[in-house]
């Protein structure tokens, strides 16, 4: 076992002895207990939406030994709702069926940071988790060694139950809760070890497995209240536009209509919080008794709308620098290519650079150069954006599907103008996140609505609203070049990469590190389309454009892919060229080669046609190798074989889940999915236009391999989706002897038309 310090004391280690009959309930502020390094001034790095954040946990012992663990964290179907109570549970030394768990509210005198993004929450919270269980299992057998009068050295505990090993004593945890509860909080606790462990590293199942498939009620829409009316928007058709008068008496005389009013979600004066993204402040909005009503009423409504002057300033400055005619600000998916492929040649940034890149691409032999593009993308979670409100005189409740409830909280006090301790925000698990839901937009209107109604409502987006709304992922664009000498040696590396707004370069990863002679550079466009995180932000992209491209550079070099990521992969090990760089290559080589010998490659049928890709992000190394065949011209995907380094896997089930989900929305992302603009417009209302993956184009088979070291856990549900798009594009190749440079890669019904 090791000894690690609680750093806690009373204020901090919350207890309760207010259950019926008695028991220990314990609320647990980790904020109080970094670690050490830490607590010296050496805060990890937090940068938003690929947030590092610390998390919070409570657990109560019922006086008949059942356990309650509350989840602090929103639930967007990463699991941590079974995995984080899980490690509480572990150190607790309580027996699993003997566990309840429950979504915690927001409680910031509790719990600190409870986020849902960045694939944090297992890292960040593993050692603040552990500590919760382990102390309160201390004070547990304190309380037991007092009430025998027996050192507690003599004492064991197995499945919440105490045992003395030089008598026959023995005592469950719920008759010794009330008595634990006036036990001082010990200055140190000992962790298990590894080993040890008896839940961690064991798959258990779904704690919401049978309320979800037996359609008990878990999701925002599922909300239902007394006098509950339902509200929808009416948003522009277009980025760029505004609200400019409407037409609305005929329509709230249409049966079941109550108002029909506009609202400004975030005035001018406001101070927002990070997560207040959105394109549209100034909405429309219809109040109805049921969402049908409503719907027809949305219809029937008839809004005029103008151009923003303030928006479309900037964009109209970029579109006649760019030479066209008649700019009017809104923009076109066109418009954006055009200037994506013209602006790294002007508005380059070099981020970094190693050796002396410009001299070694003048003395190369050979350059080779490539540029790769994707256009915008929608979230597009199954279950829409809605949230529940009832706002009052003193107080506003709201309830619903949020990934950033504390910063939520934050953005209801400067709107509404409410004291913290009057907004109650509760979450319900969620049909879906991707980063959609970490911009609460949605229940801050919600709050509105129901603050001007005086009444509780649920607002709900339809599927065309929620598409068209914004907040996507931006569209890159990024162009490699390598310079080989006279003996086809790889002599300098050179990235430009940006996009609109954002760039998705990261100039100190892979294969940064690994070669004498580097440049990297940046660049952004302004856009009136509104952005934001998209599972694995940045990575989603550039992973794929760098494993293509290392790709098709062994080739030119006449090496095998996997030998020749390994070869710069031991240059990076043994020799690394500059100090920055910000991944373990042995951790990065170690998931090639176990997806190398798991695919067995090398050995593959001639039938089938493989391409390779490995990528680091949120602190987690994923490879993947994807077998494809071709059938009447189609690519059909046979297998996909991932080797994934994550540190200790808490639920190995669900791990497993999660890298089969992140490798099928991978690969569909990259074939198939596409946001595009006309004069501001998006061309894409609902699924018969926007293009996703279906059950038949997923992998026949998905092959999971998880790394053993015995490394704290680093981040899941983000790294698996990132390289499956650039191993889709290296077996296409094979498959069907064409480069892939632009997403998506089947635009039209035939891949080879």
């Amino acid at each position: 076992m090791s000894k690690v310090r609680t750093g806690i004391g009373r204020r901090s280690f919350i207890k309760s002895v207010s259950l019926a009959g008695g028991g220990l309930v314990i609320g647990f502020n980790w904020l109080a207990c970094k670690r050490a390094e830490e607590a010296a001034g050496k805060e990890v790095a937090m940068q938003m939406p690929d947030e590092w954040f610390e998390i919070n946990g409570y657990l109560k012992i019922g006086d008949n030994g059942i356990v309650t663990i509350y989840s602090p964290n929103p639930e967007i179907g990463q699991n941590v709702k079974t995995s984080m109570p899980m490690i509480v549970a572990e150190e607790l030394d309580v027996d699993w069926n003997n566990v309840i768990v429950e979504q915690a509210p927001l409680n910031t005198d509790i719990f600190t940071r409870q986020l849902a993004g960045g694939s944090q929450s297992i890292r960040q919270g593993w050692e603040s988790l552990r500590m919760a269980g382990a102390t309160a299992r201390q004070m547990l057998l304190t309380a037991a060694a007092n009430q025998w009068e027996v050192p507690v050295s003599e004492l064991s505990v197995e499945k919440g139950i105490i045992k003395h090993k030089n008598s026959d004593k023995s005592i469950g945890y719920g008759e010794i809760a009330k008595a634990a509860s006036q036990v001082e909080v010990p200055e140190e606790v000992e962790l298990k070890d590894n080993d040890n462990f008896k839940i961690i590293g064991t798959s258990r199942k779904n704690v919401d497995a049978k309320k979800i498939v037996t359609g008990k009620p878990l999701y925002g829409l599922d909300v239902q209240r007394e006098d509950m009316l339902i509200a929808m928007v009416v948003q522009p058709p277009a980025f760029g536009m505004e609200f400019k008068s409407m037409d609305a008496e005929k329509v709230k005389d249409m049966p079941g209509m109550v108002d029909v009013f506009t609202i400004d979600t975030y005035p001018e004066d406001m101070e927002k919080e990070w997560s207040d993204v959105a394109a549209f402040s100034k909405l429309v909005v219809l109040v109805g008794e049921s969402t049908w009503q409503v719907m027809q009423a949305k219809k029937a409504l008839k809004v005029e709308w103008e151009l923003n002057p303030e928006l479309t300033k900037d964009i109209q400055i970029l579109e006649k620098s760019a030479g066209l005619e008649d700019a009017s600000g809104l923009e076109s998916s066109e418009f954006h290519t055009s200037l994506m492929a013209e602006a790294g040649s002007k508005n380059s940034e070099v981020v970094r650079r190693d050796g002396n890149p410009e001299k070694a691409f003048k003395n190369a032999a050979r350059v080779i150069e490539r540029t790769y593009t994707c256009p915008f993308l929608a979230h597009n979670c199954m279950e829409p954006m809605n949230f529940f409100a009832n706002v009052t005189e003193d107080k506003a409740e709201l309830l619903g599907p949020i990934q950033t409830p504390e910063y939520a909280e934050k953005s209801i006090n400067k709107r509404l103008g409410f004291d913290l301790e009057n907004i109650d925000i509760q979450m319900t698990r969620m049909g879906g996140g991707f980063g959609r839901r970490l911009y609460g937009h949605f229940l801050v209107e919600a709050a509105v609505i129901s603050q001007k109604l005086g009444k509780p409502v649920k607002l709900v987006y339809t599927r065309e609203d929620d598409m068209t709304n914004g907040v996507y992922r931006p569209a890159y664009h990024v162009k490699y070049r390598a310079a080989l000498d006279g003996n086809n040696n790889l002599t300098a590396f050179h990235v430009n990469a940006g996009g609109i707004p954002e760039s998705p370069l990261f100039a100190n990863r892979f294969p940064a590190g690994a070669i004498d002679n580097y440049l990297a550079e940046s660049w952004t466009l302004k856009s009136n389309i509104s952005v934001g995180a998209f599972r694995a932000p940045r990575s989603n992209f550039i992973a794929g454009a760098e494993q293509s491209f290392l790709d098709e550079l062994a080739e030119e070099m006449g090496k095998d892919p996997i030998q020749f990521r390994l070869d710069m992969l031991e240059r990076a090990k043994t020799d690394p060229v500059g100090e920055n760089n910000d991944y373990d290559a042995s951790r990065y080589a170690g998931v090639i080669k176990l997806a190398r010998d798991k695919a067995k490659w090398g050995k593959e049928s001639s039938e089938m046609s493989r391409g390779v890709s490995a990528y680091y992000c949120h602190n987690s190394y994923v490879a993947q190798i994807l077998d494809m065949s071709m059938k009447d011209n189609q690519p059909i995907i046979d297998k996909v074989t991932c080797a994934v380094d994550c540190g200790i896997v808490v639920n190995p089930d669900a791990a497993k889940n999660m890298v089969e989900g992140g490798t099928i929305d991978g690969i569909g992302h990259a074939m198939y999915s596409e946001m595009s603009f006309k004069d501001g417009v998006p061309q894409h209302e609902n699924f018969d236009t926007y293009r996703l993956i279906r059950h038949s184009e997923a992998p026949k088979a998905i092959d999971v391999h998880f790394v053993e070291n015995g490394i704290d856990p680093t981040g899941l549900g983000e790294p698996p989706f990132p390289p499956i798009m650039g191993a889709v594009a290296n077996a296409l190749y094979k498959a069907t002897g064409k480069r892939y440079y632009d997403q998506p890669f089947m635009k039209a019904q035939s891949i080879l038309g």
